[in-house]
């Protein structure tokens, strides 16, 4: 099989941009090159990867398998050069809200010193598996637990969770709030990353729910007054906002924090950084 690295970048950066037109211009060539290089790779494969429209591209099933794969290979060249430029293996935590909340900098302070020949990047990135399945990260945190497949995950630690809402909201004057006193106006919730499920309220006491697709959109829309927003410590640490502020809520289970990494594939020193964010948690695994 013939692929080559200009194919494959070629291919990321139609998918990323969303256009053969607007990938030229992204990697500053032209249109034809970019059209050559995508059909070369379709060909090496013997599959369609895209499917094309006047107005826009769209990727098939086999171009998300193949997606996932051509991040990784850039990114196991970025690692590579890393590696040989600095000596140490650089290992990537994903995360799509928030990494480890109040114990983030502790745990970057106490990496050096944990792991002396591998380099922390810790990566912000809104997909379900916090960058896993797109070959982005080596490790994942996160507040609900992955369904997909290939991935092993553990709990490390639990977080409270608390009710985001205007200053001005009549429960800011509370020193705490109960589920169903937060659900009185619609909620902002992420469902594909956020850590909040309808399932925390009986079925006939169900909020309003107001789809969000990352944690800017989340606090764009509490802020506005028109919603509420459920999630856990966190958050609170890690995206304060004027105008914004966060109160436990009492009645509510707490938030379970998981890593996770590709089961065939678990980056080094895996089980080692695991305990380690377990023990800033005080969770005994």
């Amino acid at each position: 099989m013939d692929i080559e690295l200009r194919q494959l970048r070629s291919f990321i950066a139609v998918v990323e941009a969303g256009s053969f037109t607007d990938a030229a211009i992204d990697l500053g060539i032209s249109q034809t090159t970019v059209t050559r290089n995508v059909a070369a790779l379709e060909a090496a494969l013997g599959v369609r990867l895209l499917q094309r429209t006047t107005r826009w591209v769209d990727v098939t099933a086999a171009g998300e398998l193949a997606l996932r794969h051509a991040r990784r290979v850039f990114g196991t060249l970025h690692d590579l050069e890393e590696e040989i430029l600095t000596g140490s293996r650089v290992i990537r935590i994903g995360y799509p809200w928030s990494a480890l909340g109040q114990h983030t900098a502790e745990f970057q302070r106490k990496w050096p010193a944990s792991f002396p020949n591998m380099t922390l990047q810790l990566v912000k990135t809104n997909t379900r598996t916090a960058g896993l399945s797109e070959g982005k990260t080596d490790l994942g945190i996160l507040r609900y637990q992955p369904d997909a497949k290939g991935l092993h995950h553990e709990v490390i630690g639990e977080e409270a969770r608390y009710c985001a809402m205007v200053s001005g909201d009549p429960l800011a004057r509370r020193k705490s709030v109960t589920l169903a006193q937060a659900a009185t106006l619609p909620l902002a919730v992420d469902l594909r990353t956020g850590s909040t499920r309808l399932s925390l309220w009986p079925e006939d006491a169900q909020p309003t729910i107001i789809h969000t697709d990352d944690v800017d959109d989340w606090l764009t829309a509490i802020g506005s007054g028109s919603a509420r927003g459920v999630t856990a410590a966190s958050t609170t640490h890690q995206y304060r906002r004027p105008g914004i502020v966060y109160r436990p809520i009492r009645d509510a289970p707490p938030v379970l924090v998981y890593a996770a990494w590709v089961e065939s594939n678990p980056p080094m020193g895996c089980h080692e950084i695991v305990d380690l964010m377990a023990t800033l948690y005080g969770y005994s695994r």
